[in-house]
């Protein structure tokens, strides 16, 4: 058998590495196979929750090929790894899990994020669900499996027709069920087959780089479900307001009323405003929140969509509008783009921040990165569309590490979103950040879990 580079490192750390993964696998109570706390040797912090990375890290480790941030990483091989609030689970741990499902968060959860996502939007009742898009059902659940609420979709399921290379569709809505209907659905991992002639075949869509190894029928969300499980959990809050597909009003139902039916099943359920960062692509909801619920306002997170303007050029200032002043001024506090739009190359081909990134710092900005580890195996389309800035420097799956380097140390980042965050818990407990990546310095209470619970 041919042995990869750090193969020692495998041997040291393979039958930790087993129990870590196996704790990801047990989909059935996803509870730690020992107790998940240990003493912290600072008194500031009576206890730091153990993380389980995994063997993820390791293997993008041993594909590196930066001999000098190697051999810094693989230092830490053999340390325990805590929770960090550098760490954002997207979508919870969506590279293996069913996203948006109660096993997905706690596989996300178990890795150590400290901060987990739930995107929001609303049933035909108007009551708030955990769902990436609010018409995303028949690519995430099994909707169309079940003929009676099948019907009720916006657009039924339509086979494909080779003759005329016709894709298979279907639009399935949030807003077309009720929430009793929504919660008998189970959640799938995400996609469908463009090719499919039959409901079975549609269904049967997800990547070959993730698996259906724990999606046999994962548990859809509420996001009081969600508050309440990540409450327990003792991690942070980060939902997002999604745009409706359905034309607002909704049946009465405004846009504000949405908006601020969001923040207040936290007030509802005793969450501090501190442990909440809400999000949205749209500016109005942020400036809403500014104007009417400015507690929660200070971490509301401005998810940056302005990338999707053909003009818009990292690098040139003059292509993006408003300014990061403009926003700044506006009451905006955390900017969240995707990872492109945070880096560029140099001469040489070696990642460095962009223009962007640096304009944001320099107006006061914190940044948040958005989505590491979704893009499958980086050989593939040199990363594709998240990696599309530095695509020339792309060559194997350990630059997913050099690309999170750069992100936390050049360009210093608040937090990374991952769909498996054990990736950046791995990184971030080795580098021992947080540190000062905030636009104000952590206090001396804070370390790698943040400020202490």
């Amino acid at each position: 058998m041919r042995l990869l580079p750090y193969s020692l490192i495998y041997t040291v750390i393979g039958a930790t590495a087993f129990v870590s993964f196996l704790s990801f696998a047990n989909v059935s109570d996803m509870k730690h196979p020992q107790d998940n706390t240990v003493e912290a040797n600072s008194s500031s912090h009576k206890q730091k929750k153990l993380a389980r990375v995994g063997v993820r890290p390791f293997y993008l480790l041993s594909q590196l090929d930066d001999p000098k941030l190697k051999k810094k990483l693989a230092q830490c091989s053999n340390k325990p790894f805590y929770r960090t609030e550098f760490a954002l689970g997207h979508r919870g741990a969506s590279m293996q899990f069913p996203e948006h499902s109660k096993e997905s968060y706690q596989a996300a959860i178990n890795s150590g994020a400290g901060i987990v996502e739930c995107d929001v939007t609303f049933t035909k009742d108007k009551q708030l669900v955990c769902r990436h898009s609010q018409c995303d059902l028949a690519s995430t659940t099994n909707i169309l499996a079940k003929p009676e609420l099948a019907s009720k979709c916006t657009q039924p399921f339509s086979p494909a027709d080779p003759s005329t290379g016709t894709a298979a569709t279907a639009t399935c809505c949030t807003s077309d069920i009720t929430l009793e209907e929504f919660k008998s659905l189970c959640a799938k991992m995400d996609g469908t087959n463009p090719d499919a002639t039959t409901v079975e075949e549609f269904m049967n869509g997800t990547p070959d780089w993730r698996t259906d190894l724990y999606a046999s029928c994962a548990t859809v969300m509420t996001h009081k479900e969600s508050i309440e499980m990540f409450k327990k959990a003792g991690v942070k809050m980060v939902p997002e307001l999604k745009a409706p597909s359905v034309s607002m009003p909704f049946d009465g139902y405004t846009q504000e009323q949405y908006a601020q039916q969001m923040l207040d099943e936290y007030t509802q359920a005793g969450v501090k405003p501190s442990q909440v960062y809400a999000q949205s692509f749209n500016l109005n909801d942020i400036k809403y929140w500014i104007q009417n619920d400015p507690k929660f306002a200070k971490q509301a997170v401005f998810l940056d969509d302005r990338y999707e303007t053909a003009s818009l050029d990292p690098n040139d200032p003059s292509t993006w509008t408003p300014t990061m002043e403009e926003l700044k001024d506006s009451g905006v506090e955390i900017i969240a783009p995707p990872l492109w739009v945070l880096v560029t190359l140099d001469d040489d081909n070696n990642i460095i921040p962009s223009a962007y990134a640096k304009a944001a710092k320099e107006a006061g900005l914190d940044i948040i990165a958005w989505s590491l580890e979704r893009s499958g195996p980086l050989t593939t389309d040199n990363g594709g569309w998240y990696y599309q800035s530095i695509s020339k420097a792309i060559k194997n799956d350990g630059d997913t590490l050099k690309l999170l380097n750069v992100l936390a140390q050049d360009v210093k980042v608040r937090g990374v979103f991952s769909d498996w965050p054990a990736t950046v818990v791995y990184y971030a407990n080795c580098m021992n950040l947080p540190k000062k990546h905030a636009n104000a310095s952590p206090s001396d209470t804070e370390s790698l879990i943040g400020k202490a619970k």
